[in-house]
């Protein structure tokens, strides 16, 4: 077996070469894989295999597979990794990306970090260090090209050019600032290169600046740079100083980030990245509330029917049964969505690909699974209450219990079924999944509820 160098390398060619079952040295072999693939792939390698990645890591490489991978496999990297080699790897980072990292490493670990790098860089970090990560503060990066407002054009290039900081590599152009630090203007790019360099920077700055104070919603920023199209935004402090910079390419991550939260957190699922690679019992941890409150919703309902059918109305085992149909109509869809959103959105962003869907299938019909199970006990048991206790009742609420595990297990594996299928079929699953699996899974759960409770109770003969 070969790694064909003509390919673009896959996971399976990775763990090949970790093998041994190929003639091409590990790193090598790194040398042509993406970032942002290695990052993805780091999730399904095990540890002794990730320090062997992650020790065939030249600097850059460790930096910028660090940029690429999710705060889990970024903590997993840097327990790898000792302080001179987590410092080497911060030097590389901007400031604003160094910060972020800075924070996943073990306790005590960032000071030692900033002891070892330059003493310029390690004051402009601890002053990072102090803003709260959802702030302006927590978002801009204090590595940027600032002139006075008395240079020319010319001065200006060169001052960027001689910038030795990950600023100098930015495209987020120049900020002018007066005698004061404050800054009364910006010069883009573009502007500087096809402006004479004799030119006085103050003739062709924009002066329609906006400024976000440091302590500014990191939200609010982001919206208001998307709303008006800027290239970076200036940071001022209380006195209105310049003293960082959020680029665009921030903003827009924020954004990104905060759309996705609220649709993983409106299906009720956790707003944690890479959702198929969590462990299933914390999956279950974090959607469990969702189906608990529907649980709640569906036995106040069977209440209040029975309520309303009024102590002189004909009761039988098959009305008892459709009073509690509520139930399981909002436990299957909700399960069933939250299996498909997370499919959703992991196809969209490329976390799962097509070697691994049959493995996210089998975790989320387990996930289904447990919280089918405790769903269906805890259900069991105030249904068994609500009916008025007895072996009657018992059974009853057993039966309804064993019918709700059935059907949200269904549900769940339809949420996985649904949005896998439209992926191999090329229909985008955005547009089928949502009403279509809606749909499916209230016929057919309703179905499943109905037919298994009354084929316990003896009712199907």
């Amino acid at each position: 077996m070969t790694v064909e160098p003509e390919k673009r390398p896959e996971l399976r060619d990775l763990e090949a070469v970790l093998r041994g079952e190929v003639s091409v040295a590990l790193a090598g072999f790194l040398e042509d894989v993406h970032p942002a693939d290695l990052a993805d792939w780091m999730a399904e390698i095990d540890p002794p295999d990730q320090v062997r990645i992650v020790a065939s890591l030249s600097t850059e490489a460790r930096s910028e597979l660090l940029r690429f991978a999710d705060d889990s496999i970024c903590e997993d990297v840097l327990r790898y990794l000792d302080v001179p080699q987590i410092a080497a790897v911060v030097e590389e980072l901007p400031a604003d990306e160094a910060v972020d990292l800075l924070a996943l490493t073990e306790e005590g670990t960032e000071e030692q970090v900033l002891k070892v790098v330059d003493l310029e860089r390690a004051q402009g970090l601890r002053q990072l260090l102090r803003y709260d990560a959802e702030t302006a503060g927590g978002l801009m990066t204090s590595e940027f090209v600032s002139v006075s407002q008395d240079v020319h054009v010319g001065d200006a290039i060169k001052h960027i050019r001689n910038e030795e900081t990950p600023a100098g590599e930015e495209e987020t152009g120049v900020f002018v600032v007066d005698g004061d630090g404050k800054p009364v203007g910006f010069v883009s790019d573009r502007e500087l290169l096809t402006t004479p360099i004799h030119t006085p920077v103050i003739e062709v700055m924009e002066t329609d600046l906006i400024t976000v104070h440091v302590q500014d919603d990191q939200e609010e920023v982001a919206q208001l740079v998307h709303k008006y199209s800027f290239a970076a935004v200036p940071v001022v402090s209380d006195d209105g100083v310049l003293i960082g910079v959020i680029a665009a390419d921030d903003a827009q991550e924020v954004l990104a980030e905060e759309a996705e939260e609220d649709i993983l957190r409106l299906v009720g699922t956790s707003p944690e990245e890479t959702q198929t690679y969590l462990p299933v019992l914390t999956r279950v941890r974090h959607r469990l509330p969702l189906q608990a409150l529907t649980v709640l919703g569906g036995l106040l309902t069977a209440w209040i029917l029975d309520v309303f059918m009024g102590p002189g109305s004909e009761s039988t085992s098959t009305t008892d049964i459709l009073r509690y149909l509520p139930i399981i109509i909002g436990l299957a869809g909700n399960v069933g969505i939250q299996s498909s959103t997370i499919l959703v959105r992991a196809f969209a962003t490329g976390e799962v690909s097509q070697d691994r869907e049959f493995s996210v299938l089998g975790s989320e019909v387990l996930v289904g699974f447990l919280i089918g199970t405790i769903c269906g006990i805890t259900t069991m048991a105030m249904a068994s209450y609500m009916e008025g206790g007895g072996a009657a009742a018992v059974t009853f609420g057993s039966a309804l219990g064993l019918a709700i595990t059935i059907a949200v297990v269904w549900a769940a594996l339809l949420g996985c079924v649904v949005p896998i299928a439209c992926q191999r079929l090329g229909i985008d699953p955005a547009i089928v999944a949502g009403p279509f699996l809606i749909t499916l899974s209230d016929i057919s759960g309703a179905s499943i509820f109905v037919g298994t409770t009354s084929l316990f109770m003896g009712l199907g003969s």
